[in-house]
């Protein structure tokens, strides 16, 4: 059985790759101008759906209630495997991007949106925190949602728990007055778990619960703490730990 799983993420490495290499002459073009990022985040989304089905990884999307399209929106969610990436580009939509720490530039798939789209932070340095929330502004107001893992890293414990989360993007959603997603991503490290590989992966359903976007129109920077302890406890109600 360890021996399938290996093999299958082998073969799924290999599938993200290849496709990777067939939209990379539309990844470079759209990342040279912000006008066309909506355009790129449409093959990012053909990329994780082609390659996930491919190694027979699906993703089970359950709406606590249906998110507005044309709504820009900060997305929180737990992290416990390179998946939870695809997770995003399928379910957002429109122009949106991510936040990840900088040891993503030295990844071969991601680094080409981490260097354009996607913005890196390095969370032991409070000026690489300041200028990468200040970009993140910048592109809120610019209509961009952006998604984050506001835990900061993942969980080297298996299974993975859920970690305490930074304050950052619950000041930015207050400061920006942009309602907030929680999405509880329930099991996905049964089916790959970041851990170098490991665990190996298996094809399997992936489910992800969408909660209700919270406002935070009324809020004040003060209330930071309260909105990420509230957004902390509706993720980790959805959760599978075992």
């Amino acid at each position: 059985m360890k021996i399938l799983k290996q093999l299958h993420r082998v073969w799924f490495m290999i599938v993200v790759f290849i496709f990777f290499l067939l939209f990379l002459p539309f990844y470079y073009i759209c990342s040279r101008n912000e006008r066309y990022y909506p355009v790129l985040n449409f093959f990012r989304h053909l990329h994780s759906l082609f390659a996930s089905g491919l190694a027979g990884i699906f993703y089970k999307f359950e709406f606590e209630q249906p998110l507005n399209a044309d709504q820009t929106y900060v997305y929180c969610a737990n992290h416990s495997s390179n998946l939870d990436i695809m997770v995003f580009c399928i379910l957002a939509r429109g122009s949106f991007h991510f936040m990840g720490k900088e040891e993503l530039l030295t990844n071969p798939v991601l680094r080409i949106f981490f260097k354009t789209i996607d913005i890196t932070v390095n969370r032991e340095s409070k000026i690489s925190s300041f200028r990468a929330f200040k970009k993140a502004g910048d592109n809120l107001d610019k209509g961009m949602s952006l998604v984050i893992f506001p835990e900061g890293k993942i969980d080297d414990h298996f299974p993975p728990k859920l970690h305490s989360f930074k304050n950052g993007p619950f000041r930015l959603a207050i400061d920006k007055k942009i309602p907030i997603v929680p999405v509880s991503i329930t099991d996905i490290w049964k089916v790959l778990w970041d851990d170098g590989g490991a665990h190996g992966s298996r094809p399997g359903i992936c489910r992800v619960f969408v909660h209700a976007p919270l406002c935070t129109t009324e809020m004040s920077l003060s209330d930071d703490e309260v909105l990420r302890d509230r957004v902390f406890e509706k993720i980790k109600s959805k959760l599978i730990s075992e």
